[in-house]
């Protein structure tokens, strides 16, 4: 018995062009329904992190003590000395956006330790055993890291305003200084968690953090420009994210600086590349927290 075919006008579409036009937009729906749970799985854990403020908010304080003293001694002590070339920026002007680098960086480069205490309470075996990807783990640390340096970036600006420093209020600098120090905290949060995750102790952990911290820091141009540097020094600070995280506060915080679209360009798509990178090595080895 023969099938009969149903007959098709000219303009009727070829037999299965159909089930490819709903393949096409399933494809992206897919993608996007994908990308907003990992958007959703990444800010439950970054919301996790930060509610542990409410707990202990007299953290904020006491990181607020080392800035301040970086300011008002260090700062005012080579305002007057005049040894430092700054571009005819005041010397108090130049430090500010580099004690504020300097902040998210203390504050970030040991928020990996939290890690070490979820694994003795096992919260990161729950966290290894549902479905949520470890990059979202990973991210979601580094945007807690973000978000409790800003609260640290208020405090540093409204010292710096107490001590005559003219800051730059329009919005889209503002806004760009809030990119510039979240990519900055989420950096150096998830190296931090990359060293948690290899030296497993809080004893290490804790003397891995105090070493590495002063030299990111001076070999940057946060107190300093590298153009002073030795050869050898100048070539590290180039390779330090640091560095580029200063540079581009220092270009759009300050009022009366001429900010250069290109150069805050490569320095937010230099963090950006830099996050990239280490949030993919952190996911690979968040797991080996707990071996």
């Amino acid at each position: 018995m023969r099938a009969t075919s149903i007959p098709r006008g000219p303009g009727a579409p070829p037999v299965g062009s159909a089930d490819v036009d709903e393949s096409r937009v399933a494809a992206p729906a897919g993608a996007l329904a994908a990308l907003a749970s990992f958007a959703r799985k990444t800010a439950a854990i970054a919301d996790m992190e930060v509610r542990k403020l409410r707990h202990d908010p007299t953290e904020l304080a006491t990181r607020a003590i080392q800035p301040a003293l970086w300011l008002l001694i260090f700062g005012q002590v080579m305002a007057r000395a005049h040894v430092v070339p700054t571009g005819g920026l005041p010397y108090l002007d130049f430090l500010v956006p580099g004690i504020l680098a300097q902040s998210v960086l203390f504050i970030a480069i040991f928020n990996g330790i939290s890690i070490i205490w979820e694994r003795d309470l096992g919260i990161v075996h729950k966290f290894l055993a549902t479905p949520t990807p470890r990059s979202a783990l990973v991210l979601g640390k580094a945007v807690s890291g973000g978000v409790r340096s800003l609260i640290q970036a208020v405090v540093v600006m409204l010292l710096a305003l107490a001590l005559g420093v003219k800051l730059c209020w329009e919005p889209l600098p503002l806004v760009g200084v809030v990119a510039l120090i979240l990519l900055g905290a989420a950096v150096f949060s998830t190296f931090s968690l990359i060293v948690a995750c290899v030296v497993k102790t809080r004893e290490r952990f804790m003397g891995i953090g105090q070493v590495l911290t002063m030299p990111l820091f001076f070999a940057s141009n946060a107190i300093y420009p590298t153009s002073i540097m030795p050869g050898w020094l100048r070539a590290i600070s180039h390779v330090n994210p640091l560095t580029y995280q200063v540079d581009g506060l220092r270009s759009l915080l300050l009022a009366g600086t001429v900010a250069d679209g290109g150069a805050i360009a490569t320095d937010l798509g230099v963090l950006a590349a830099v996050l990239l990178g280490l949030v993919v090595l952190a996911a690979r080895i968040y797991p080996n927290i707990v071996r």
